[in-house]
């Protein structure tokens, strides 16, 4: 076995999904019909026990492990992978009612009463120590037990607590950033604004409506200390399985990208990325468009660790929170579950297996409907995934490669929300990352996410793409210009450049650091569009591109010192400024984008400069709109997924010859898909 699988004892596509027995402990012949019906649905793992902390343990100290032994004990009967939980996420009322300190506390400074999910405190001694018991008791009887797959510590980890303990724990945590100096702090902060010096680091408290909730650099550093110390928890929580168990661990991820948390600092806790997938298809938006964000969130979670990852959760059929919950279209179900495998997953989870009979989430989508039938649509679609991901063995632990990068940094994403700058209140930073993306989604190219970190190696790519890159990370300038002087090239925007790493303004005119020399340019104001109005910028044709764009939104006026000017705007008092740059730099060059574009900007720019990097499709054939192409590949093989978003058929035609990994067929010439269908080829001559 090779140790290119998420766990080398299981060398199998996962499939299969969040399973709740203890809510059916009162009728345990379901119990057995669940084993029937998961494999003859093709399923073959559960994850188990992420919210059964009240059913193991009803009160303190006293404990009960019986339907767990059971289902365990089942599920290696029948063949099936379990992914057990740490139960953290939702503690039992027994425990908030003795320990009240371990329930949160808002930012009005007002302790919440015991329910929901996540309304504990992240920093209280006891709920740590109580997280760790239950943990070391849940690794001591199950660490070894065959059908164990992974751990699964907590569930969808977010929020944030105010209570005292979190504010002593905020003040340490920034007395160890800033030397133990408070006037380096204060210094840092700019706190000499409006007069909020501090004298005492007693004086700080974390933001709140009720008072301080302006401070950017206050804000910033919250964020990151939330972020810190869920890590610490998430830590406390995996050293008490340690104890007894070796297998991998994950924290399930959520879509976004959330905002709450910084996943390139979770990150490095667990072994494994996983996140819970919820596009809204069908809906007015477009599937087109749907699929696309979906992917941009697959190609951020895959490249998190470079590696694949895991799909933890999605919809069999329905979802029940969005503001119209409409059916999957036949189809759909197969086609966005191999989404995710071809962008890097290595499972395909759901949420649910069997819908709850009550509560708030009875009515979101399961395999088995309250009906508890096998011969509904939804059953024979899962059914029908099961059996592709049988067929497409091979292509387990295989990886991406990718040419192109998109820069994309959550603290940057922060800085961006709190400036108070523009009518846009988030500056609309992830629309412009999918902008930037979509072009190379439509066109077949595959594409990683990556980060400040230093793992993110800049040199493995021949472009890098990082958008309104408003707040530094410390070093993050020199990274580009060395990549860029290597012989890289890098496409950065207006609102780059602006602040440091404590949101602290760059003297000396923006972009800030050694940026101005890299893009050769200084840029005085930006120009804030309303909804209404639009701008334009004309291509000169010096560097072969040409047409006139339309410019919405925001439109920064530039001075080049040693860049190109490519384009220059045609209305308003910078009539005639210019609007794209080109700067040769070392070996490299750099272009900068002065306004905000539409997709036929991205599809000239973007379409020329692929074609000079000699950036190409995972397949040689014209993709028609709505239908997208992935690939991963393995030490003999490259395996290209062709996905059709379109309600209609669609075909192409590929001058390569490929084998149908489903049909065990040949294929070239034409390919043709079916409405809503994805065609898994291995490619087996040019």
């Amino acid at each position: 076995m090779n140790n290119k699988y998420i766990n080398k004892d299981f060398p199998f596509f996962l499939h299969g999904g969040d399973y709740n027995p203890e809510q059916w402990i009162n009728t345990p012949e379901i119990w057995d019909e669940d084993m029937r019906l998961m494999k003859k649905a093709h399923c073959n793992a559960a994850s188990i026990g992420i919210f059964s902390w009240a059913t193991l343990e009803p009160e303190e100290g006293k404990y009960d492990f019986s339907f767990l032994d059971e289902i365990m004990d089942k599920l290696e009967k029948n063949g099936c992978a379990a992914i057990l939980a740490t139960p953290s996420a939702s503690r039992p009322i027994w425990l908030a009612k003795k320990y009240p300190e371990v329930l949160r506390t808002d930012a009005n400074r007002q302790q919440n009463l015991y329910g929901t999910r996540h309304n504990h405190c992240l920093t209280s001694p006891v709920y740590r120590r109580k997280t760790a018991e239950i943990n070391e008791r849940l690794a001591m009887r199950y660490g070894n037990h065959p059908a164990l797959f992974m751990w699964h510590i907590s569930n969808e980890l977010n929020g944030e607590c105010h209570c005292e303990l979190c504010q002593n724990a905020f003040r340490a945590w920034l007395k160890k950033k800033y030397n133990n100096d408070l006037d380096y702090l204060n210094y840092s902060w700019w706190n000499a604004f409006w007069s909020h010096t501090y004298t005492s680091w007693d004086q700080i408290e974390s933001p709140s409506p009720r008072g301080e909730f302006l401070s950017n650099g206050l804000k910033l550093n919250w964020a990151r200390f939330v972020t810190d110390q869920t890590a610490d928890f998430l830590r406390n929580e995996i050293a008490a399985v340690r104890k007894y168990s070796g297998k991998p661990t994950t924290t399930n991820f959520m879509a976004g990208p959330f905002q709450g948390l910084d996943y390139n600092k979770l990150k490095n806790e667990i072994d494994v990325i996983s996140w819970d997938s919820y596009p809204w298809w069908h809906s007015p938006e477009g599937n087109t468009s749907i699929a696309q964000k979906a992917a941009f969130h697959h190609d951020l979670y895959r490249s998190l660790k470079m590696k694949p990852f895991m799909l933890m959760e999605s919809t069999p059929s329905v979802i029940n929170y969005m503001r119209h919950n409409k059916l999957k279209r036949p189809g759909m179900h197969k086609l966005s579950s191999l989404q995710a495998v071809a962008h890097g997953s290595d499972t395909v989870q759901y949420f649910q297996w069997r819908k709850s009979r009550g509560q708030y989430e009875k009515l979101h989508g399961a395999v088995v409907d309250h009906s508890g039938r096998d011969d509904t649509r939804v059953f024979r679609d899962v059914c029908e995934v099961g059996k592709t991901l049988e067929k497409i063995h091979p292509i387990l632990g295989s990886k991406t490669e990718s040419r192109v990068a998109i820069y994309y940094d959550w603290e940057n994403s922060w800085g961006l929300s709190f400036v108070q700058q523009n009518e846009l209140s988030d500056k609309k930073y992830l629309d412009t990352l999918l902008a930037h993306h979509r072009y190379f989604w439509n066109n077949g190219i595959n594409i990683d996410i990556i980060g400040p970190g230093e793992e993110y190696r800049f040199s493995d790519y021949t472009l890098i793409i990082a958008p309104m890159l408003y707040m530094l990370a410390d070093g993050l300038d020199q990274r580009l210009s060395e990549y860029v002087s290597n012989g890289g090239t890098l496409v950065s925007t207006y609102m780059t450049g602006w602040t440091n790493s404590d949101d602290l303004c760059f003297l000396g005119g923006f972009p800030g650091g050694s940026l101005k020399e890299l893009f050769g340019i200084w840029a005085e104001e930006i120009d804030e569009l309303y909804s209404s109005d639009e701008n334009h910028i004309r291509m000169n044709g010096s560097d072969g591109l040409s047409g006139t764009y339309t410019a919405v939104d925001m439109c920064e006026i530039v001075h080049p010192v040693t860049a190109e000017a490519l384009a220059e705007y045609t209305d308003d008092f910078y009539t005639g400024s210019p609007a794209l740059f080109k700067n040769p730099f070392g070996n490299g060059c750099a272009y900068y984008i002065a306004s905000r574009t539409k997709d036929d900007f991205f599809n000239e720019f973007y379409g020329k400069l692929s074609k000079e990097l000699n950036i190409k499709s995972v397949i040689d054939a014209k993709l028609p709109d709505g239908v997208t192409a992935h690939s991963r590949y393995d030490e003999n093989s490259t395996y290209v997924f062709i996905e059709n978003y379109n309600s209609y058929p669609v075909s192409l035609f590929s001058n390569w010859n490929f084998t149908d990994m489903e049909t065990d067929k040949s294929v070239s010439g034409k390919i043709q898909l079916p409405p809503y269908g994805i065609r898994i080829l291995k490619k087996t001559s040019f």
